[in-house]
């Protein structure tokens, strides 16, 4: 058996935990097995689920920059200790990559990957480490990925330039940044109206305008803005409104004290970390996605697979327009203007986008092909 180790900041449900889970358990695991690097002191939704599977679970102390020699010396420890045991090393956690990586490689791991799922990075000093962190990381690794074009810059300074279709790849240092968008399982969102008649029985919102956010409570998301607009739209919609919010995080306090200044308690739901997600796309009318920066958002792939309209701002990148229901808006335009359109788009009639997926690099099915072969060696 192959074993791969994933290094990812928890075991939780963020993006990129979400969609290697979704690989795990698609893959082989007779053939190739996946154990987890995560940062210590976290617990995530997923550690039951990876035992079960067969994945083990380690452990890295959190990177905090004044501690780099101790997490270098704990990377050494844990690849000399597993010398041997691993075909690669799948980084997703780009900030630190730099150092696992290299110290991977020299412990004899034949194939180590940087693995850009960011478009940017928050405000302030944090940001400001990772970018510095980040710089040429393409000369530390045996293969990039990335979700998106704009992720390759990012992460790896790479330029955009033709191929051979006429469309745009990344390259850095003359190596060629491998196109790897966040797949899912696109049969298990595709739009079902007896799933969403009952979430809209159970929550009581049958006559509403549901408009719907998947997504962690931090800047990157910009929840802020999407209770503005939710707002603005309230005051103008011939239908009663209500917001779903899915998720959690940092700012989450914050947002719940900005309801109340709005005057929009009665209308916005703060739901928490639900898994699995599917069954709420059926029950939205409209996804909301104003964000400041992503990679290529899962939520935007998985509202798709569902045939949900997508309003999002033109900070997300072009790749993740899959179907023609996703719709771009600066940031820059004003908040009226964002209400009018949510409200529009949430009068669309919803249809099997599902089946336009299917057979692409967005379906978990046809990632998982491409990954057995590239663990496996026969890709090279």
């Amino acid at each position: 058996m192959l074993r791969v180790v994933q290094v990812l900041g928890t075991t939780g449900l963020g993006g990129a935990e979400s969609r290697v889970m979704d690989i795990y358990r698609h893959i082989n695991r007779k053939e190739i097995q996946f154990d987890f690097l995560v940062t210590a002191g976290t617990k995530g939704h997923y550690e039951k689920e990876i035992e079960s599977l067969g994945g083990r679970i380690y452990y890295l102390p959190a990177f905090r920059v004044y501690n780099i020699v101790k997490y270098r010396n704990a990377c050494k420890a844990f690849f000399k200790a597993r010398r041997g045991d691993y075909v690669a090393v799948h980084g997703h956690m780009t900030s630190t990559a730099s150092i696992y990586l290299p110290i991977a490689k020299k412990a004899g791991v034949p194939l180590t990957i940087a693995h850009a799922r960011s478009a940017g990075v928050d405000p302030g000093i944090k940001g400001t480490i990772t970018r510095i962190l980040r710089k040429k990381l393409y000369k530390k690794c045996d293969l990039m990925l990335s979700c998106s074009n704009e992720a390759s810059q990012a992460v790896f300074g790479a330029k955009l330039v033709p191929d051979k279709n006429g469309k745009t790849k990344a390259v850095s240092d003359g190596k060629e940044v491998i196109f790897m968008p966040n797949a899912i399982d696109t049969k298990a969102f595709a739009f079902d109206e007896e799933t969403r008649t009952e979430i809209r029985k159970k929550y009581n919102i049958n006559d509403k305008f549901v408009v719907g956010h998947v997504g962690s409570f931090r800047y990157a998301k910009n929840h802020s803005r999407i209770l503005d607009i939710f707002a603005k739209a309230k005051e103008q919609s011939s239908k009663p409104m209500v917001l779903m919010l899915l998720g959690e995080g940092e700012l989450m306090a914050e947002m719940q004290e900005k309801v109340k200044e709005l005057g929009i308690v009665d209308s916005v739901m703060f739901l928490g970390n639900i898994n699995p997600v599917s069954p709420y796309y059926q029950a939205f009318d409209v996804l909301l996605f104003p964000s400041h920066y992503e990679g290529m958002p899962g939520t935007v792939v998985e509202a798709q697979a569902a045939g949900l309209p997508c309003l999002v701002s033109e900070n997300i990148t072009k790749q993740a327009k899959i179907t023609e229901i996703v719709t771009y808006m600066s940031l820059d335009e004003p908040t009226q203007k964002w209400a009018e359109t949510l409200l529009a788009l949430g009068n669309r009639d919803r249809h099997r986008a599902d089946k336009d997926m299917a057979n692409t690099f967005y379906d978990v099915n046809e990632q998982v092909k491409y990954y057995s072969k590239l663990y496996s060696g026969e890709n090279e």
